[in-house]
């Protein structure tokens, strides 16, 4: 898509490995997009940083998060292989802490064209706290692309 003589050649696609139905909806958009543009395609799944007091579990912070990546990265790895792109054109990322934060970072360091973003109908939870995707469009310095 080549709209008003802008070219996305780096798209970045935040992923919720345990949100499918979002990850669903935009894949359409990035499979599209990917082919047009010949872009290279971002995925980052943000692990939300969590206060690690109060876990019994046993588990040293260090070993819980290990685990939690573990099981990212393989999540992760299966949804990108349900993408028709070809595999020297998509990057993966994972990394933990404000998924908002998070993104935009990325965003920034690899210089993104475009962010393309599931998101839900508004709901009043929503509205009162805010989502994702919606700090991502407020704080964004690139476009972004909210698929409902």
């Amino acid at each position: 898509m080549n709209i008003g003589g802008t070219m996305y050649k780096n798209i970045l696609v935040p992923i919720d490995v345990w949100e499918k139905e979002l990850t669903d909806m935009v894949t359409p958009h990035v499979e599209s997009l990917a082919k047009l543009e010949d872009a290279r395609i971002h995925f980052l799944a943000v692990i939300p940083a969590f206060p690690y007091g109060g876990f019994e579990s046993g588990l040293s912070v260090a070993d819980l998060e290990k685990r939690l990546i573990d099981s990212t990265k393989k999540e992760l790895g299966e949804i990108i292989r349900k993408f028709s792109l070809p595999e020297d054109r998509a990057d993966r990322y994972i990394v933990i802490g404000r998924p908002k934060d998070k993104i935009l970072e990325r965003a920034e360091a690899i210089s993104a064209d475009l962010i393309i973003i599931g998101s839900r109908r508004p709901s009043i939870s929503t509205y009162l706290l805010g989502s994702t995707a919606a700090a991502v469009v407020r704080y964004a310095k690139t476009s972004v692309l909210v698929v409902r």
